[in-house]
């Protein structure tokens, strides 16, 4: 059989699938590198894990931004949310995770090129740096990545919990046609 590359209006193809799942794993990794950072305070694991989140952050907002351009090339194939309250949940839903993926890393990244400080990213110069701090890019993103990353896996665990109940409850294909 062959690979499904594309969403059909019956289920997600390889792409979808493999952008979701890549996803999901490096935010899960973010997220258990910050809750180390909490418990553990200062320590090796600590300073590996910590040292990852911007890199890793780089690779989420790439992603992002290349899995809404397939959803939107995808838009008249993909599987139907459904009708009535819970397909409109079901949207907004999506809508809300999208906007978090996007609006999380790229307040990082102006808060970063706001700090004037140059990032590197798995040892490749993104921001050169070198200028003074501009205070309208970094206090904004002080105040909101953290917390809208908070928001954010609020929302991811919201999405987990309707995966479950689609999938105990209600009984449906929902979750089959995300993972394959």
């Amino acid at each position: 059989m062959a690979t499904q590359w594309r969403d059909d209006g019956f289920r997600y193809g390889a792409v979808t699938r493999g952008l979701h799942w890549v996803m999901a794993l490096l935010l899960a990794w973010q997220f258990a590198g910050m809750a180390v950072k909490e418990i553990v305070g200062k320590a090796p694991i600590t300073a590996f894990w910590v040292g990852t989140h911007k890199g890793i952050g780089v690779i989420l907002l790439t992603l992002i931004v290349v899995r809404a351009l397939w959803g939107l090339y995808n838009m008249k194939t993909r599987p139907a949310h459904g009708g009535g309250f819970w397909g409109l949940a079901a949207k907004l839903g999506h809508l809300a995770l999208y906007a978090l993926m996007l609006i999380v890393p790229a307040l990082a990244l102006l808060r970063q090129y706001g700090s004037g400080k140059p990032l590197d990213v798995f040892g490749v110069r993104l921001i050169e740096g070198g200028w003074a701090e501009v205070p309208w890019m970094t206090a904004p993103a002080n105040a909101a990545h953290g917390l809208l990353a908070w928001v954010l896996l609020a929302a991811i665990a919201g999405h987990i919990l309707m995966v479950l109940v689609h999938r105990f409850i209600w009984k449906d294909d929902t979750v089959g046609r995300m993972v394959g």
